[in-house]
């Protein structure tokens, strides 16, 4: 009889510990960075935690985190970056070497460093070059004789293979901002705001033909300097006409330019680079348009930018490769604020299904503002004349997620009542999720049956490395 009672008295013990829904301390990494105003932003700001976890109360449980493994959003991501301009890569070469180098470690290694992976650059110049120009300034010159990107070896290209040397798996995309002016119907790459029904590609063949090998000549020129880019998107945010350099250009017009006369010229050229359509907004549901086009599923992807997650979610549903291609611009305030609003950004993005999130200036100069007078948010601020770095607080974020979402990792769904993600690994599964109080407050995180729960450090995006039980 004392067998049985024994027996049933730890068959009850074993009912309350599950119900109870305890589970047995252990301790987890958490990576993270600080978001909090009095923040002194520093070129290595990720801080790492061993954290020991709790026993699960449901009354002081502030925030629950749902992972659902088995439901992949994204089978193959290719990271985190930012985009390279003209501005920015003058000012890095008005740096010291040391400074230089340390930057260059801070931004692309993956070890010490931020490791962006998959970053952008303009092909000529965008908003943030030192002022309009192409590679073909020489009018009708449809054989490209005069072509050159010699401006480009003193700023943009020394960056670039600065970025290389500290990551040489770095993956890289191009897309003109507008073809040279002579190619336009107003004449000019710029002031498009000013004429805008002639802001538009001369819709000839003999100019179709023309721009293709411009661009095919660029893919190679890039090479011989040791920069290979691996895609071409082929016309920055197509449905608008701006005072810095624009082309407005349907989805028709992309699609015909695309398989008809560049990827020809590409295979010519023996240029292996990805011909993508894109960078779209979603205003003119211009990426909807474009993939409802025969033929279009063709194309290498879609590339999105300022674009509402139910059009992006319809393009992956139809089975295409989504890039996100630049993340918003700001007006060079480079506060905390927009800083804390950055991750829920990248996470709005990547669990839509985007398979990145490019951040848009690496860096800018100490006046962060454009040719065209517009100024706008950084990753870094340069001062040209000091020769000295200053870290932005948008930096904080970008750091931690390059950092922690790496090429070939996969996201997978997640539930929260809050911005959140969730990254598979070889590792396990990496919960990133952001505390905007000032106090810690407790997470419980949920893996099937696997369940934790833990402090998250106050005002700080936190990435919760989560190794999942071998059954799950």
């Amino acid at each position: 009889m004392r067998k049985v009672t024994g027996l049933i008295q730890i068959i009850a013990l074993a009912l309350v510990i599950a119900l109870s829904g305890c589970s047995t301390e252990s301790t987890v990494q958490v990576h993270y960075v600080s978001v909090a105003d009095t923040t002194v932003v520093t070129p290595n700001p990720i801080r790492h935690q061993t954290v020991t976890t709790k026993s699960i109360q449901t009354n002081d449980t502030t925030l629950e985190i749902t992972v659902h493994a088995d439901q992949v959003i994204c089978e193959n991501l290719t990271g985190i970056g930012g985009a390279f301009n003209e501005q920015g890569g003058e000012a890095f070469m008005r740096l010291p070497q040391a400074e230089r180098d340390e930057l260059a470690t801070a931004l692309f290694n993956a070890e010490k460093g931020s490791g962006f992976s998959l970053c952008r650059t303009a092909i000529g110049s965008s908003d943030f070059g030192l002022g309009a120009y192409s590679y073909s300034e020489v009018p009708e010159d449809y054989e490209m004789k005069h072509f050159s990107i010699d401006r480009d070896k003193k700023s943009v290209i020394p960056f670039m293979q600065a970025a290389l040397k500290h990551n040489p798996n770095m993956k890289f995309f191009a897309s003109p901002w507008s073809p040279p002016g002579w190619m336009k119907k107003s004449g000019i790459m710029d002031a498009g705001d000013q004429d805008k029904p002639n802001n538009t590609l001369i819709p000839t063949p003999e100019i179709y033909k023309a721009y293709a090998l411009y661009l095919a000549k660029y893919f190679a020129a890039y090479a011989d300097e040791g920069v290979k880019i691996q895609r071409l998107v082929v016309q920055n945010e197509p449905d608008i006409d701006t005072k810095y350099p624009s082309c407005n250009m349907s989805p028709e017009q992309m699609l015909e330019l695309s398989f008809d006369y560049i990827q020809p010229a590409f295979d010519e050229a023996g240029v292996e680079a990805e011909i993508w359509a894109g960078t779209f907004r979603g205003h003119r549901k211009d990426a909807i348009s474009f993939i409802a086009l025969p033929g279009a599923d063709n194309i290498g992807g879609i590339g999105v930018q300022y674009t509402p997650a139910e059009q992006i979610v319809e393009v992956v549903a139809n089975d295409y490769k989504v890039m996100h291609t630049e993340g918003i611009c700001h007006r060079a305030r480079n506060n905390f604020k927009e800083a804390r609003s950055r991750f829920p950004e990248v996470a709005g993005y990547m669990n839509a299904g985007t398979e990145n999130f490019c951040y848009w200036n690496i860096a800018l100069n100490e006046e962060s503002k454009s040719g065209w007078d517009w100024p706008q948010n950084s990753l870094v601020r340069i001062d040209r004349n000091a020769g000295k770095v200053i870290y932005n607080p948008d930096f904080l974020p970008m750091a931690l997620l390059g950092r922690y979402i790496r090429p070939g990792n996969k996201t997978l769904k997640v539930d929260c009542e809050q911005a959140a993600m969730a990254i598979k690994n070889d590792k396990g599964i990496t919960v990133f999720v952001q505390n905007e109080k000032s106090t810690p407050i407790t997470a419980e995180i949920n893996v099937g049956e696997q369940k934790i729960a833990l402090d998250l450090p106050a005002m700080a995006l936190c990435a919760v490395e989560v190794v999942q039980d071998k059954e799950q």
